[in-house]
């Protein structure tokens, strides 16, 4: 009997919108353009010094100064809240990632970071880009209220997403909908991809330890050999996603570390390895976890050994909401983007922990080119050469701006902005 076919996605939908939002967009557009230029200069300034996770109180300083519209919620730690202008009633988040990582800058431009840490991740862009965005809303107003979300530590654990989420703080600030966007350089420069449902993958961290009986290597008769029993254990677990998960779908459990014995003629007691697992279904995550405890179990008493399996949940899956990314799609058109509806990668983000209370939509902004190392690789995110243009800024805002201005939409009718006619 065939397998029953599941049914498509809706296409993306490209209808026109309204006059009251069109007329907003006009207005916002226009004064997102004047914001560009001291966007830039700021996407330099934080770039030229950016703060690692847990320490992001310096750069939620300069972010909030530049919005400018007062000091803001301090949340999660090192994080800022701080709500804009643009009516009454719930309102639409976008979020901006502060943190920097632990990487010496490469790029070789006059405002590269010289302290040992480097937003080598894309985060100045994100948050100059806010910034252009919610400086323009203050301006002219806008739709909906909107509420600035500078997120720390998506870079480190503990999340400071899952943080954000904990605290209550979205909720009693009225928040519907929150949007990202993040730079992609795995999709051509000019390219928006706003693709519904699952789009990043769920994490977590796994560490097995097999024990055995070490003793001489010259006598493996006398021992019970753990490090056969673990090499035995890897390749065995290279077979669950092949064959426990619908590969129309997909998995990734990947084994990264290997850690035994401390001479070439000692057999040692103990043998560990580290890895990761990532799916795009919640269900999959749990059969893999304990089909992972099962296969370790099982195959080092097929050695005589015993295993141990130390399991640490990261993110979970990061789903767009549908309505919301079908929403945001005629105005990235209207921006000039191509948009993409089919794009997902296995990396992963915290943003993830803000899609169980509220609509969300992480958008991921193509800036695939520049120039090649002498690999003959362009650098991707975390290079130490990873640096996209200015332009991204720009790209950035008007990406939030589409998403904003969907948020607004789905929040029910809308008001025209003052002295309009639409």
């Amino acid at each position: 009997m065939p397998a029953a076919k599941t049914a498509a996605p809706a296409p993306l939908s490209t209808g026109e919108p309204s006059p009251e939002l069109l007329a907003w967009y006009e207005r916002l557009s226009a004064a997102l353009h004047d914001e560009l230029p001291a966007a830039v200069e700021l996407r330099h300034h934080l770039h030229a010094d950016p703060r690692l996770s847990g320490h992001e109180d310096d750069t939620a300083t300069a972010v909030v100064a530049a919005l400018g519209v007062g000091e803001g919620r301090t949340v999660a730690g090192t994080g800022r809240l701080v709500r804009i202008r643009g009516g009454a009633g719930a309102s639409v988040a976008l979020r901006a990632e502060l943190d920097g990582l632990a990487v010496d800058e490469q790029t070789g431009v006059p405002w590269a970071a010289t302290n040992g840490a480097m937003h080598a991740c894309g985060h100045d862009a994100h948050l100059a880009g806010l910034v252009a965005l919610g400086r323009a809303v203050a301006r002219v107003g806008g739709p909906a209220p909107l509420l600035a979300v500078l997120q720390p530590r998506e870079e480190q654990a503990p999340s400071g997403a899952r943080d954000v989420a904990d605290s209550g703080a979205l909720a009693e600030e009225g928040v519907d909908s929150i949007i990202a966007a993040h730079v992609q350089p795995q999709l051509p420069a000019g390219v928006v991809n706003a693709t519904p449902g699952p789009v990043n993958a769920a994490t977590d961290e796994f560490t097995i330890t097999v024990t055995g009986h070490g003793g001489h290597g010259g006598y493996p008769h006398t021992t019970v050999d753990p490090v056969l029993a673990l090499c035995a254990l890897v390749v065995s677990l290279q077979q669950l996603v092949s064959r426990r998960v619908d590969p129309t779908v997909g998995a990734v459990l990947a084994v990264t570390q290997l850690d035994s014995g401390s001479a070439f003629n000692v057999v040692p007691d103990t043998a560990r390895a580290r890895g990761g697992l990532r799916v795009m279904r919640e269900e999959d995550r749990a059969m893999l976890l304990q089909a992972l405890t099962d296969v370790a179990e099982h195959t080092a008493a097929a050695y005589g050994c015993t295993a141990s399996v130390h399991t640490e949940s990261n993110e979970p899956v990061l789903a767009n909401d549908p309505e919301l990314a079908r929403a945001t799609v005629p105005w990235l058109g209207r921006s000039g983007a191509a948009v993409d509806d089919t794009f997902r990668s296995f990396g992963a983000d915290d943003f993830s922990h803000f899609s169980s209370a509220h609509r969300s939509l992480m958008l991921f902004l193509g800036v695939a080119g520049g120039t090649k190392g002498g690999d003959g690789r362009r650098p991707g995110l975390h290079s130490p050469r990873f640096l996209p243009g200015d332009d991204v800024v720009g790209q950035v805002a008007d990406a939030l701006l589409a998403g904003y201005l969907a948020g607004a939409e789905l929040l029910g009718p809308v008001t025209p902005p003052p002295g309009d006619d639409a």
